[in-house]
């Protein structure tokens, strides 16, 4: 049997990810050759439509979770507005939320930067012990980039 380019890619994710220790890539690589291998062409197109908001509602609910097991309250929102380090934060959020908008935009217009992006991604958690949740922002700032030396689309 022989195996396409893509099994190749997402073995050596997946190998290389248990070898730098990030398990959620792994994890992920792991689903997408399940999928691969079941065949499932159609789920796996409704899920790369579909995945990344479900991930950004997921990844959000997680977030809002401790506003409603109280840990944090309203005197604590109100605070954060008070604090050197609350402005940074929402400057931050709001920096890094335009940031990831443009970066959606990029990765719809310009497919081919994904690989890039997926290998910038690995390369930062493998080796300066990040995390797998900035390919987004990547992009964006790939596309802050981009406009800054008027190169690309």
């Amino acid at each position: 049997m022989m195996m396409d380019s893509g099994y190749i890619v997402l073995l050596v994710i997946f190998i290389s990810s248990f070898i730098g220790n990030n398990l959620t890539v792994a994890y992920a690589a792991g689903i997408v050759i399940v999928l691969k291998l079941l065949g499932v062409t159609e789920f796996m197109h409704i899920f790369a439509v579909h995945g990344l908001k479900w991930g950004i509602i997921l990844m959000t609910a997680a977030l809002l979770m401790p506003i409603a097991t109280g840990d944090i309250t309203l005197k604590t929102i109100i605070d954060s507005f008070k604090t050197p380090l609350g402005l940074a934060a929402i400057a931050a959020g709001i920096f890094t939320a335009a940031t990831a908008g443009y970066g959606g935009g990029l990765l719809h217009g310009s497919p081919e930067v994904v690989a890039a992006i997926v290998i910038g991604t690995m390369l930062g958690v493998f080796f300066l012990h990040g995390l797998a949740v900035g390919p987004l922002i990547a992009a964006g700032l790939t596309y802050f980039i981009m406009q800054l030396f008027a190169v690309g689309n």
